[in-house]
C-alpha cells in the first residue's frame, strides 16, 4: 500500500521539478499528447498514413543519429539496415507464417547484424572513406535483390509469398488504420525516449567523446573498438524495428527502401532537425515529410519549394531548426551546465548569474 503512494508522488516531483522547468520539454510533451489524441479529432486515411509513415521515419531517422550525429562514424548508407530489415520482415512473415509480433523483432536482429558487417571492415576508416564504404553496402545488397527474384521479387518487390504462386499476401500490422497509427506512434514515442536515454548515459558520453576525439579516448584507457560496433549495432537495431514496421504497413518490401535516396533522405531529416540530439531528427521527419506531402497541391515545383526550404534552415540555422529554437527560448548556465528559461536570471539548479 506505501508504495502505491510513495511511487506516484515521486513521479509527480521529477514531473514538476524537471518536465515543466524548461519550454522544450513541455513542447515535446504536447506533442506527445497531440499525437495521442488526433485520431479522437480525425480518422481521415489519408492524413493518418502521413502521420504513421512520419512515425516510422522519425525512428529511422534517430538512429541514424544514434550513430552518425553522436559517434562521428557518417554512415551514407544506412538505408541498409531499413531495407534489409524490411525483406528479412517480409520474407519470415510470408515463408514462415509468424506475424508481426516475432517477424518484425526478428528482422531487427538482422539489423544488428548488418551492422557488425559494416562496422567491422569500417573499423579503421574516417571521413570521406568510411561514408564512401557505408555508401557501398546498400548498392551491393540491391544487387542481390536483383539476382535473386524468385525469392525477394526483383524490382517489383515482395508482397505475396512467391513460392506457392502468390496465394497469400502479407499480412498486415494491425486489423485497422487507427490501431496502425496508435502502434507506430507508441513505437516512436517508446524508441525515442530510449535512444535519447541511451545518449544521456555513461555510453551515450563515450560516443560523444569518440566523435570530440577519438585519440583521447582511446589513450584514457577506453575500447573505442567495441564502442563504435555497439553504434553500429545499436542503429542497425532502431532502424530494423523502423524497416519492419515499414514492411507490415505497407504489406511490401521494395528495392526502393535500400535505394540512395532513401540514405540521403534521412540524413537531410536529421540535419535540419539538428544532429547529435535524437529529437532533432524526430521533429526534422515531422516538419518535413507532412510538408513534401501537402506541396503535391503544386506538382510542378514541389520538390523545388522542399529544397529551398531545406537550403533556408540550413543556411540561417546551422545546427538545425530544432537547437535554433531551444536556444532563442532557454539559457545554458555557464556553471552548471544546466538549461534554463531564457527569461531568468538566475540558474534554478546553482542560482548562478545568467546576464
Amino acid at each position: 500500500m506505501r508504495a502505491l503512494t510513495t511511487y506516484p508522488r515521486r513521479a509527480y516531483t521529477i514531473f514538476r521539478t524537471e518536465v515543466l522547468v524548461l519550454p522544450s520539454r513541455i513542447v515535446v510533451l504536447l506533442f506527445a499528447v497531440a499525437l495521442l489524441v488526433i485520431p479522437l479529432f480525425t480518422q481521415d486515411p489519408y492524413w493518418l498514413r502521413v502521420l504513421i509513415q512520419s512515425s516510422i521515419f522519425a525512428i529511422f531517422a534517430a538512429s541514424w543519429d544514434l550513430l552518425s550525429g553522436f559517434t562521428g562514424q557518417m554512415n551514407f548508407g544506412h538505408a541498409l539496415f531499413f531495407g534489409v530489415s524490411a525483406y528479412v520482415t517480409a520474407m519470415i512473415n510470408l515463408y514462415l507464417h509468424l506475424p508481426p509480433l516475432f517477424s518484425i523483432p526478428l528482422g531487427a536482429l538482422t539489423g544488428v547484424m548488418c551492422g557488425l558487417v559494416v562496422g567491422i571492415p569500417c573499423l579503421r576508416l574516417r571521413g570521406a572513406y568510411l561514408a564512401l564504404t557505408t555508401l557501398a553496402f546498400p548498392i551491393i545488397l540491391l544487387g542481390i535483390v536483383f539476382a535473386i527474384p524468385n525469392i525477394t521479387g526483383g524490382e517489383l518487390g515482395l508482397t505475396t509469398d512467391i513460392l506457392t504462386g502468390g496465394m497469400r499476401r502479407m499480412a498486415r500490422l494491425s486489423p485497422n488504420r487507427v490501431t496502425d497509427y496508435y502502434v507506430c506512434v507508441l513505437m516512436m514515442l517508446i524508441l525515442g525516449g530510449v535512444m535519447w536515454k541511451i545518449t544521456d548515459s555513461r555510453v551515450g558520453i563515450i560516443f560523444h567523446a569518440i566523435r570530440e576525439d577519438e585519440l583521447a579516448v582511446r589513450a584514457s584507457g577506453v575500447n573505442t573498438v567495441r564502442y563504435k560496433l555497439l553504434a553500429f549495432c545499436l542503429s542497425g537495431f532502431f532502424a530494423g524495428i523502423a524497416g519492419g514496421l515499414f514492411a507490415h504497413f505497407l504489406r511490401q518490401a521494395g528495392p526502393d527502401n535500400l535505394m540512395v535516396t532513401r540514405s540521403f533522405e534521412v540524413i537531410i531529416w536529421a540535419v535540419v532537425g539538428g544532429i547529435a540530439s535524437i529529437y532533432g531528427p524526430i521533429a526534422g521527419v515531422f516538419i518535413l515529410y507532412p510538408l513534401l506531402e501537402f506541396f503535391r497541391v503544386l506538382p510542378q515545383i514541389r520538390l523545388l519549394l522542399f529544397a529551398a526550404m531545406v537550403l533556408a534552415i540550413l543556411l540561417f540555422m546551422p545546427e538545425g531548426l530544432i537547437p535554433w529554437v531551444r536556444d532563442k527560448i532557454e539559457k545554458v548556465c555557464p556553471r552548471c551546465k544546466n538549461r534554463n528559461v531564457a527569461v531568468r536570471s538566475t540558474c534554478r539548479v546553482c542560482a548562478a548569474n545568467l546576464d
